[in-house]
């Protein structure tokens, strides 16, 4: 069995990062890897190295950094915590860093109702110290995304080996189990 690189896909808030820490204590050798801790870090130690507008490059280089890291020097299956909606930039990390001769590649499209997502935005605690520019709050960030992914950033068929999509809690569990499957079941 090839290694799994499972990239978790979905609005700010629709539940990549907490399946991605529920996979992972699950998965046996298996590490997330999350941009919102790396913007964190950037944020608090770099924040002058930020670019100001544009892609945050400085943010995906150090992502991509531990991604090369974790596939040279260790074994474990890799599970990307991403707000990537748009089909390009997932297509662009799929062959970069995810060829089909060494990995299974994974993804799980988070397609969470608007309204859960307004809910969940309100009454969030989460840190904003991974904002770069003009973002205060998370209701910023979903405004954003909803005007950038029209068409919902629903994966293609043929974007990867396998494409789950979680709608609910319940989906959340389902896939963990059938994505421990795909290793023959060894959790």
């Amino acid at each position: 069995m090839r290694r799994l690189a499972v990239i978790t896909v979905g609005r700010t808030h629709s539940g990549k990062s907490t399946f991605a820490r529920r996979l992972e204590r699950r998965l046996k050798e298996a590490v997330v890897v999350d941009q919102d801790h790396h913007a964190a870090f950037i944020n608090r130690y770099y924040e002058k190295l930020q670019p100001e507008e544009g892609p945050n490059t400085l943010k995906h280089g150090l992502s991509q950094f531990i991604v090369r890291y974790a596939t040279e020097h260790t074994k474990a299956h890799l599970i990307i915590a991403s707000a990537n909606l748009q089909e390009d930039g997932r297509k662009e990390m799929m062959e970069t860093f995810f060829p089909i001769e060494y990995f299974y590649r994974v993804i799980v499209y988070f397609d969470i109702p608007d309204k859960v997502l307004e809910k969940r935005v309100g009454e969030s605690k989460r840190d904003t110290g991974i904002f770069r520019g003009d973002y205060s709050n998370f209701a910023q960030v979903l405004e954003r995304q909803r005007m950038e992914s029209v068409g919902g950033g629903m994966p293609e068929d043929g974007e990867a080996d396998q494409v789950f999509v979680i709608h609910d809690e319940e989906d959340a569990d389902a896939t963990i189990e059938q994505i421990i499957q795909l290793t023959g079941g060894d959790s």
